[in-house]
């Protein structure tokens, strides 16, 4: 069976402002580089998940100290505070962030929160004069994306760093891939192909939605990703900044929010941007968005709390170069069965295998998969070295902060922008999207070699995990029409895709205005 996404009928935003650290911020003057040789202290946000790996990281580079911590949940502080004191660390502990950014004895923040509160974080660290690393996606939306990349600017001025966290941008290996694909050895590309094959099972559908109580506290037993029951003790209003206060409609509190439009996008909008980026990276980082996007895709399986696609594939188009093409899907092989051969393969012109978490780069005179490339007729002719997930990209901050400048362009927080606006701008047609039929979507590609070729295998998935299209159709996103100028939608589906392109922000939550 499969769920329809949800249609949002309005979205507005709050510009308005309010005392302390979300409203109105002068940028403060930020002193001279910290050089090679001091210390740089850092504050980590948000550590239940990828910020675990943030404290990892950081306690390897000789001259950081971690400072700080700052988590909504309790249960969570308390374990990494162990932790650190078992290691002879002693951090200052927050609840708030908004109190850790102006922490004058920080110089960095480090953030891994839920997508929602991205940027409103990173953008109160850099109004409080902190340098900032935000992972991925580092905007919720490509409104205050756009916001985030305006701040960074003026944050650039005053010897702040601001950098994105699409770790393969620090990877000697693909360095040398896009180096080599841009020297022409195998000819113009003529297509970048982004790929995330990652199984993604039910998350459960609660039989009552959990509230918060007077104090806007959540406490309880919720489940872990392994489906182990997890203890929760956190501050819900702060959780959810800058969304509105909601009822938690899922068994999971600490990830299955990725697959509910308020504060996740999906796997496109998850997993999706490390390979988005790869995939722009490949065309040349184009500076303006595409022209033109289609998406279309299901939730597929099962019936549950998730609202995003958990199978979906987006085309684009930019004014000139090569398309892009995106295919992410979370079912197993075949028969719903999750025990054996988990996700499935596409097959580069119908025989050598591409990976199931990655990237390939079709050129005239063959392509690129990941770490080797092949001529036409799959015969390896390449290999690139250092090629990693960017072990050194942590470092490189460190040393951007020190230098007082990013020490490489690949890590300015505009590539993380642009690799998240991908993910917005095809989640934004698959929510505009009506149900068709295979046949239907077939005709939508019918000048598209590729885009063919990659739906047969997409809908021959489905079909071997016994879903039948003609009950359960696809959900198919118009093609949007956008001015990469403006970073506006135009045409027919202008008004709502606009609207999409937005969030609300919550009274005491809006965004600092820098500068």
């Amino acid at each position: 069976m499969q769920t329809t996404p949800n249609q949002t009928t309005r979205r507005t935003f709050i510009r308005g402002t309010v005392a302390g650290a979300a409203g109105l911020a002068v940028l403060p003057t930020f002193s001279a580089p910290l050089g090679a040789n001091a210390d740089v202290r850092v504050a980590v946000i948000g550590f239940n998940g990828r910020g675990a790996g943030h404290i990892g990281s950081l306690l390897g580079i000789k001259g950081v100290r971690i400072v700080a911590l700052c988590d909504v949940d309790n249960k969570v502080m308390e374990k990494h505070v162990a932790s650190l004191a078992k290691k002879n660390i002693t951090v200052k502990q927050y609840k708030d962030f908004r109190e850790c950014c102006a922490d004058k004895e920080i110089d960095a923040i480090t953030i891994a929160t839920p997508n929602h509160s991205h940027t409103l974080i990173a953008m109160t660290a850099i109004a409080n004069g902190k340098h900032v690393y935000v992972e991925k996606p580092v905007c919720h939306n490509m409104w205050e994306g756009r916001k985030l990349v305006e701040a960074a600017a003026v944050a650039e001025k005053q010897g702040l760093v601001v950098q994105h966290g699409m770790q393969r941008r620090s990877s000697p290996g693909w360095q040398a891939a896009m180096d080599w694909v841009k020297a022409g050895n195998i000819g113009k590309v003529q297509l970048s192909r982004g790929i995330n094959y990652k199984a993604r099972k039910s998350i459960g559908k609660v039989a009552e939605p959990v509230k918060p109580d007077a104090a806007g506290r959540i406490a309880g037993t919720f489940r872990d990703t392994g489906g182990k029951p997890q203890i929760v003790d956190l501050d819900y209003t702060l959780w959810s900044a800058p969304r509105a206060v909601l009822p938690v409609r899922r068994e999971q509190m600490h990830y299955d929010w990725h697959w509910q439009w308020a504060y996740g996008n999906g796997d496109i909008g998850n997993q999706g941007p490390h390979q988005l980026d790869v995939a722009r990276w490949a065309l040349g980082n184009p500076e303006l968005l595409p022209k033109r996007v289609m998406s279309f895709g299901g939730r597929w399986g099962y019936q549950d709390d998730g609202e995003t696609a958990n199978n979906q594939m987006a085309f684009y188009q930019w004014a000139e170069g090569a398309p892009l093409l995106f295919d992410n899907r979370g079912l197993p092989m075949k028969d719903m069965n999750w025990t054996k051969g988990y996700e499935p393969v596409f097959r580069i012109n119908g025989k050598t295998a591409a990976p199931r978490i990655g990237n390939v780069i079709h050129c005239e005179g063959g392509f690129v998969a990941e770490a080797k490339a092949y001529d036409n007729q799959g015969q390896a002719i390449q290999k690139f070295d250092g090629f990693d997930e960017g072990a050194d990209h942590m470092k490189n901050f460190i040393e951007s902060v020190r230098a007082g400048k990013l020490i490489n362009s690949n890590l300015h927080v505009a590539h993380g922008y642009h690799a998240a606006s991908l993910a917005h701008l095809s989640n934004i047609s698959y929510r505009l999207g009506r149900q068709l039929s295979v046949a239907e979507v077939k005709e939508r590609l019918a000048n598209d070699k590729a885009g063919q070729e990659t739906l047969a295998d997409f809908v021959a998935n489905l079909e071997a995990n016994k879903l039948d299209l003609n009950v359960d159709k696809i959900s198919a996103g118009p093609w949007l029409e956008f001015d990469p100028v403006a970073e506006k939608f135009t045409g027919e589906f202008a008004a709502e895709a606009n609207k999409l392109a937005e969030d609300e922000y919550a009274a005491g939550f809006e965004l600092p205005k820098i500068g």
